[in-house]
Parts: C-alpha cells; structure tokens; sequence
C-alpha cells in the first residue's frame, strides 16, 4: 500500500494538553509472552502492519517459514530485555514450506502456546491497482495473469481465514487507517511519541534534524559572569542564573503550552519521533539549561524524552 496511492483521512481526535502523553509514552510491559501470527492476501497491506508493530515495540519476524514458529514462540520470555512480544508475517512467500502452516497451528494449540491470528484481505481489484502500481509480480503468478494468482492464493489461505481472529479488510483503508486499526487489535494502544531536546550553538549551525528550534540568544549570556563563564548549563550555578532571569521560565512553560497541540498532532499523524533544538551563541550555557528544563517538564507529563548537547565541551 503506498502513501502516494491513498488519500489522508480526518486524524484522530486527541485530548488537548501536554497531559495527552500520560500512559502514551510508556511501553507496556505485559508479563505474559504475546504471539501474533499477520498473515493475508499479497498486497493487503502485511509491511505496513510490520511496520505499525515494529512502531508498538513488537519484535517483528517476516517471511518465517510456518516450521520455525514453534521454535521462536520457545524463545520468547517475559523477562526484562528479553523478547515477550513476537509478531510472525507468514505467507505464500514459504512456497512448499506453507503447507505445514495449519499443522504448526495445531502443534502450538497443543503446547497451549496463546496467539492470534490478524488476517489481512483487500477487493481483487484493489488488490491488482496495488501490484500494477508497485509494478511487481505477485508470487503465484509465475507466467500466468494476476486475478489467477489471486485466486489460487484465496483457495490457498482459505483455511488460515477461517482461524483468524481478526479479519481486516484493507481495501479502503489509507496506510494510517491501517496502523490505528492494528493498535486497537492490539490492545488499543498508541503510538508512543519520542521527544528529543537537542541544545546547540548557533555558530556550529542548525541541527539539521530539528522540527522546531527556540533560541535563547535573548536571556543575557553567563558567559560574561566571570564565576560562571568556565561552568555549563549542566551545572547548579548557571542553572538558576540563567532560569533566574526574567521572562525565562514564563517563555520556556508558555513554550510547552504551545506545543499542546503539536504535539497532539504528531501522535495523532503517527509520528513516532520530534526534535527540539535550544540554541544560544556557543551552545554552553543558556540553551544547556533551556534543554535540561524543557526535558524535565516533558518527562513530567508522560512524555519518553531524550536530552542531549550536541555542542558542550566545543569550546
């Protein structure tokens, strides 16, 4: 399914206000081991599901021949670091290897292995618009036409339909659509947003991966304090001097006020990573301890933050 291909939908209508991250930003830990079995039609949309997984912390397995299931579902632990949320793309591609599919199923039943099965299907002809406009073979179709392929891949799958869990129809879903129906499928979560703050100096140049830059050239410089010059926005000292001025903590909280509905919209487009970057001259004092306060007051409201300080220790 390509982005160029479908049209946007209306975003999810979220809750105003930085609060929105609370529960969001946290990954879940489930104490039970997960397996999920994504498995369909060609051209139904199976990368764009990976994709929405891998997004949800899932460990994601494509093309796995149906044999190995078993021996990864083994693998699986719920101990901290270890894998507890397997997700396996099993289709046509495992040719000969794909007939054994039904029999592992029932081996994992038998070994009361918990899993569900996310079956993914689309209309023939939304199916062929997809394969025509990629310009790839289907993999059954080998030198005949594609709806004959087609076909035979629904015969094929017929049997693994039947045992889903969770049929999807894909046929008018945009790929966004898509990835909020497999988070509902998974426990109605979302995606988590991951906000780095980045101080920089201005004559290093711009980060060149910012959504969005402040610049605190305005706050007088503790650079010119001869107690503080030697010191970074790290340190207690110039911390407070520099919050200590006026207008710096009413900018940086009115700052975060305004990112509310950024913020919002980001979850809300599933973009799963924004950047802040503070700068000031050289990158050591004023946007060191901007970036140390903004990163606190986002993690304070739920939100996974990175601080980083491209530019300390330049000069």
């Amino acid at each position: 399914m390509s982005e160029n291909e479908l049209e946007d939908t209306d975003p999810q209508t979220l809750p105003e206000g930085i609060a929105i991250a609370e529960g969001i930003a946290a990954h879940s830990t489930s104490p039970r081991p997960e397996l999920l079995i994504i498995t369909g039609m060609s051209g139904a949309g199976r990368t764009r599901t990976s994709m929405a997984l891998q997004d949800l912390d899932w460990y994601v397995v494509d093309n796995l021949p149906p044999r190995m299931i078993t021996a990864m579902a083994g693998m699986m632990t719920a101990a901290a670091g270890g894998v507890h949320r397997l997700a396996v793309v099993v289709d046509v591609r495992s040719r000969e290897f794909f007939s054994e599919f039904v029999a592992v199923l029932d081996e994992l039943r038998q070994q009361e292995t918990h899993y569900r099965i996310i079956f993914l299907d689309a209309d023939d002809q939304e199916l062929v618009k997809r394969y025509e406009y990629n310009r790839r073979p289907h993999p059954l179709q080998g030198n005949g036409r594609m709806l004959d392929a087609i076909k035979a891949e629904r015969e094929l799958l017929a049997p693994l339909r039947r045992r889903a869990d969770v049929v999807i129809n894909t046929t008018s879903l945009t790929v966004h659509d898509l990835a909020r129906r497999i988070r509902e499928v998974v426990g109605g979560e979302d995606s988590p947003l991951r906000v780095a703050v980045v101080s920089f100096g201005f004559k290093y140049g711009l980060p060149l991966d910012a959504d969005h830059v402040v610049d605190m050239r305005f706050l007088a410089n503790p650079y010119w304090v001869t107690e503080l010059r030697h010191l970074t926005g790290k340190d207690q000292p110039v911390r407070d001097y520099v919050l200590g001025l006026e207008g710096a903590t009413k900018f940086a909280d009115r700052y975060l006020s305004a990112l509310e509905p950024v913020l919002a919209g980001y979850l809300s487009e599933l973009k799963p990573y924004v950047t802040i970057a503070v700068g000031c001259t050289g990158g050591k004092h004023r946007s060191v301890a901007m970036t140390e306060y903004l990163g606190e007051k986002l993690r304070e409201a739920g939100f996974t933050t990175t601080v980083l300080h491209r530019d300390l220790g330049r000069e």
